[in-house]
């Protein structure tokens, strides 16, 4: 049985719990929160340390550190966190969900997310490239398929 299947997401260890991550960067994406709903959109804008041809953080060990707003994810707010995707490891496993069929630990390819059209490849800007007045301008709604949620 996969670890994942196995495990809480608690009992996890370091490197499986990074492993998870299925390298979308969805949760990369700016997000907006409405001050009087409280509801949160996305963008098509990225944070300025993804590197837009991998879909990886440039900056990752200290990313918390660099971005004020980046958000650790941990067990407990994985399942908190309503605004990461519907598609999210995390989040699925979180809310006792399988992992999608493109997933690099059930595919066993790191490239399906991007061929299965989850991640953010060739679909975003990085923030600092869009005036902060205009980035309410760049929201997005999610598209939901019978296997994927597109963008």
């Amino acid at each position: 049985m996969p670890f994942w299947e196995d495990k809480a997401l608690h009992e996890l260890n370091q490197e499986e719990w990074e492993s998870l991550c299925d390298g979308c960067a969805r949760c990369c994406m700016i997000k907006i929160e409405d001050a009087n709903s409280g509801e949160v959109h996305y963008t098509s804008l990225t944070c300025q340390l993804l590197d837009l041809d991998t879909c990886r953080c440039t900056r990752y060990p200290e990313r918390h550190e660099l971005i004020a707003d980046c958000v650790e994810l941990t067990p407990d707010t994985a399942a908190r966190f309503d605004w990461l995707p519907v598609t999210c490891a995390y989040r699925r496993l979180a809310r006792g969900q399988q992992l999608l069929w493109w997933h690099p630990l059930v595919s066993g390819d790191p490239q399906t997310v991007h061929e299965a059209g989850i991640s953010v490849l060739g679909k975003t800007l990085p923030v600092d490239s869009v005036h902060e007045d205009e980035h309410d301008l760049h929201i997005i709604r999610w598209i939901e398929t019978t296997s994927s949620t597109e963008f």
